[in-house]
C-alpha cells in the first residue's frame, strides 16, 4: 500500500472519529474546525514529534497574541481614531508581534502561528464574544482554541503513525512473500 492510500484511510477514518468526538461527547465549546485547521498544521510543520510540538507551541503562541490584540482593539483606547482603524492598527501590532516571535526558534513557524491567531479572532467574530477572552472557562475563545487545536494536532500525529505502521506491515509481508 503506498503511504498516500494509508494516510487517506488513516485521516478518513480519524476523521470521522474526531468530527464525531466534537460534535458528540465533547459537542460544545470544542470546535472541530479549529482541529482539522491543527492537524493541517502538524503536517506543513513537518510532521512527527517536531511538527506535534511545533503545530501546539505556535498555534497557542497565535492564539494568545490573538486575544490580547483584541482586548487591546475593544479597550477604546483610541477613541479619537474610527473604530475600524483602531481594530486594523492594533492587528497590525499583533501580527508583527508573531513574526518578532519567530526570531525565538521555538516560536519560529509564523504560518502555524498566523492559524492560532486567525481561529481564536474567527471564533469571536461567529458570536463567541471578546467578552468571554478573560474567563477561565471554555467560553473563552483562547481556551476552546489551543485545546481544540492540541486535539487536532494529536490526531495528526495518531494518524501519521497509523499510516505508518498500515505501511510498514505491508512491506514486511511483501518482503516475506
Amino acid at each position: 500500500m503506498s503511504l498516500n492510500t494509508a494516510l487517506a484511510i488513516s485521516i478518513g477514518v480519524l476523521g470521522a472519529v474526531a468530527t464525531w468526538l466534537f460534535l458528540g461527547p465533547l459537542g460544545g465549546a470544542l470546535q472541530i474546525w479549529a482541529a482539522f485547521i491543527a492537524w493541517g498544521c502538524y503536517y506543513h510543520c513537518g510532521g512527527k514529534e517536531a511538527g506535534l510540538q511545533s503545530t501546539i507551541l505556535n498555534t497557542a503562541a497565535g492564539a494568545v497574541i490573538a486575544a490580547i490584540t483584541l482586548i487591546v482593539a475593544g479597550a477604546g483606547i483610541a477613541d479619537s481614531l474610527p473604530p475600524a482603524m483602531w481594530a486594523a492598527l492594533c492587528v497590525g501590532v499583533g501580527v508583527a508581534a508573531m513574526v518578532l516571535l519567530a526570531n525565538v526558534p521555538m516560536f519560529s513557524s509564523i504560518p502555524a502561528q498566523v492559524y492560532g491567531f486567525a481561529a481564536v479572532v474567527a471564533l469571536v467574530l461567529l458570536g463567541n464574544g471578546a467578552a468571554n477572552l478573560t474567563g477561565l472557562s471554555l467560553t473563552n475563545p483562547v481556551i476552546a482554541i489551543i485545546l481544540s487545536m492540541v486535539i487536532g494536532a494529536v490526531f495528526g500525529y495518531v494518524s501519521e503513525k497509523v499510516a505508518g505502521m498500515m505501511v510498514g506491515s505491508d512491506h514486511r509481508a511483501a518482503a516475506k512473500a
